[in-house]
């Protein structure tokens, strides 16, 4: 797919309701509506948010050309009217959110558009697609990052993920998550993720030995080479032959920085192994990559093992968050403006209790204990409420009506900065070191009981005690 304007990557039925505001005079009404996510991947405690500068790159770009209006044209259900309003079709409206990096929780706004409705609701799916693909990558690299306990981890997975976009930005996601580099040549190019590899063992096979294969190869990148051991057997030939060569051909350069890498077999045994090998032949600078299918769990064991590796490969496991594959990203219209310009909530009811929506047009306070510096609770205010962290301060649990926390000696942040204001980007989107740094240093901040893997503790989501009031008044009226 070559098409750069990415306007028509958009559900159909958005379209059909565009026509229908259009045609009900609906059109140019202000909407409300929140981005957010009911539960979290593989059971954890906190996701972490990105993909949030393609979104605004989306944005920027919105637009229909000819051949897409004359293809809606096609269609034969939408008016000439409203195909004509399209022609000069552009964002208008405001959009918040939290920044990329930033560890997010289960109901509360990550993101908040303040839009005309039909602007509102053709941008839905992209901004889904986007928050909810990076969201997911980057929330499992981190899991996987935190298990490997300050070992490096580089991402592998590129010819494991769904698509070419799957693989690039699933690479940036992960980089964002933690990880320190990636396989994908491609994201390196396009995002600066330092990309980074070995060989493949057909490298190996052309030549006519495993010795051979390895001295040629050394001697063309003799900076900081990596040979790949397990080709045919890899403490009986991989290892010696490696050995061989760094000594033959690095160490007369004064060079020692150098690493091998272990792709099958049981990598907390052959690592012990090769580690000693490697060490009594005194190349104690060499490093050893480990790959294979890993994921947070395996490494989590490799690491209670004693496992000798100083960095993870991983490939399918994370670029697919095979474990976990789907982020349950939402969209949903939260407050619409009346004829005075006033703000009327809105709020969808469910049978099933976890999809009733918090409604109104809001603002996301975080709070950290001023002592510890760790995130106490996060809160979902009206959006002209100012906490004052001077004073101690109480937020409602949203599912008990008589349970309720008591803040004090806290410092309060909100998380929800403009991105757009009446469809001019005013925000500066990070680098992608900025974004990766940002995320390790708040990840920090959280408790270790919210970042165990299993059984993690509840972190806080509560609510301001107005938008609670109104939340049982809008449920009071749509009982049945």
């Amino acid at each position: 797919m070559n098409k750069k304007n990415l306007t028509m990557l958009c559900d159909y039925y958005e379209f059909t309701m565009a026509n229908g505001y259009f045609k009900n005079g609906m059109h140019e009404k202000n909407v409300y509506f929140d981005v957010f996510f009911r539960k979290l991947p593989d059971n954890g405690g906190f996701a972490i948010l990105a993909g949030l500068e393609q979104v605004i790159d989306y944005i920027k770009n919105l637009r229909f050309e000819a051949e897409d209006l004359d293809f809606l044209r096609s269609k034969g259900v939408f008016s000439e009217e409203f195909l004509d309003y399209l022609k000069n079709f552009k964002f208008t409206g405001d959009i918040y959110a939290i920044p990329e990096g930033t560890p997010v929780f289960p109901n509360e706004p990550v993101l908040t558009v303040k839009a005309p409705a039909i602007q509102a609701q053709i941008i839905e799916t992209f901004v889904l697609l986007s928050l909810n693909h990076q969201s997911l990558i980057a929330t499992k690299a981190n899991r996987i990052v935190r298990a490997a306990q300050g070992r490096a981890v580089v991402e592998l997975g590129s010819r494991r993920a769904q698509g070419a976009d799957g693989a690039v930005l699933g690479a940036r996601a992960a980089y964002i998550g933690g990880c320190q580099g990636t396989a994908c040549t491609l994201t390196d190019e396009l995002y600066g993720v330092p990309a980074g590899g070995t060989m493949a063992h057909s490298w190996i096979q052309m030549f006519d030995s495993e010795y051979e294969a390895f001295k040629a190869y050394v001697e063309l990148y003799p900076d900081d080479p990596a040979l790949l051991v397990d080709t045919y057997n890899t403490l009986k030939s991989g290892i010696p032959n490696a050995i061989k060569v760094f000594k033959e051909v690095l160490l007369p350069m004064g060079k020692t920085k150098c690493s091998v890498r272990l792709d099958s077999g049981d990598i907390s045994y052959i690592s012990k192994k090769a580690r000693k090998m490697l060490d009594d032949a005194g190349l104690t600078e060499c490093k050893i990559t480990a790959s294979n299918a890993l994921d947070e769990k395996l490494i989590r064991d490799l690491m209670m093992q004693g496992a000798q590796v100083d960095t993870f490969g991983v490939g399918e496991r994370l670029i697919t968050s095979q474990s976990s594959p789907v982020f349950d990203g939402v969209y949903k219209l939260v407050a619409v403006e009346n004829a005075l310009g006033e703000i009327e909530p809105k709020i969808n009811v469910s049978d099933n209790t976890a999809k009733i929506t918090n409604p109104h047009f809001k603002k996301v306070y975080r709070y950290y204990d001023n002592e510890s510096g760790k995130a106490l609770a996060d809160e979902l205010c009206l959006y002209d409420e100012v906490v004052d962290d001077s004073k101690n301060h109480t937020i409602f649990d949203p599912n008990a009506t008589w349970k309720t926390k008591e803040l004090y000696d806290f410092t309060a942040r909100e998380l929800l900065v403009p991105i757009f204001l009446n469809g001019e980007c005013v925000y500066e989107s990070p680098s992608i070191d900025e974004i990766a740094a940002y995320c390790k240093e708040q990840v920090e901040l959280l408790w270790d009981e919210v970042k165990r893997f299993e059984n993690p503790h509840n972190y806080y989501v509560d609510l301001s005690e107005r938008l609670y009031e109104i939340k049982n008044i809008l449920l009071s009226v749509h009982k049945v």
